[in-house]
């Protein structure tokens, strides 16, 4: 008879293993890792095609930084931005690239002196923002994600 106890006192506790559904083990898994995931990087910057999208994640933001610049500069060339103004004239456009690569303005913060000189200059930035070339979006592992940016432009003052 004792034997028979020592066989299910030792059973027991291991089988409880076994009774947790695959479901829970696999729900349980996925929580660890998107709690210790760093959401505040990507793997990959969003590229645009002159980009080369196997070069390292440093020359991915180098170029993706310098064809965003290029574009934005070859844009807004065309106008003559001058204010008058003693106080810094460079204004911060806050855009968003989703996840399937399209381009969003969703904020420019700019001084009160910059609105008051040139009302539509929050029009023709999100219109320079809206033709640029295509972007394939950033990647966290794998997965493509939506990420923020910020660009500072330089106005002139007189």
């Amino acid at each position: 008879m004792q034997r028979v106890w020592v066989f299910l006192f030792f059973l027991g506790p291991v089988s409880c293993n076994f009774l947790d559904s695959k479901e829970k083990r696999t729900q349980d898994l996925i929580n660890t890792e998107l709690r210790e995931m760093d959401w505040n990087s990507v793997d990959s910057y969003p590229l645009f095609l002159e980009c080369d999208e196997t070069a390292t994640k440093e020359a991915q933001k180098q170029c993706f930084a310098q064809q965003l610049t290029t574009h934005f500069e070859n844009t807004l060339r065309e106008f003559e931005f001058t204010i008058d103004s003693d106080h810094s004239a460079i204004v911060d456009v806050i855009f968003v690239i989703d996840a399937k690569g399209k381009i969003s303005v969703e904020d420019i913060i700019k001084d009160a002196a910059i609105l008051k000189q040139m009302p539509e200059f929050d029009g023709i930035i999100t219109q320079s923002l809206k033709n640029i070339p295509p972007i394939a979006p950033a990647l966290k592992r794998g997965i493509p994600v939506k990420t923020k940016f910020k660009i500072p432009v330089q106005l002139n003052t007189k």
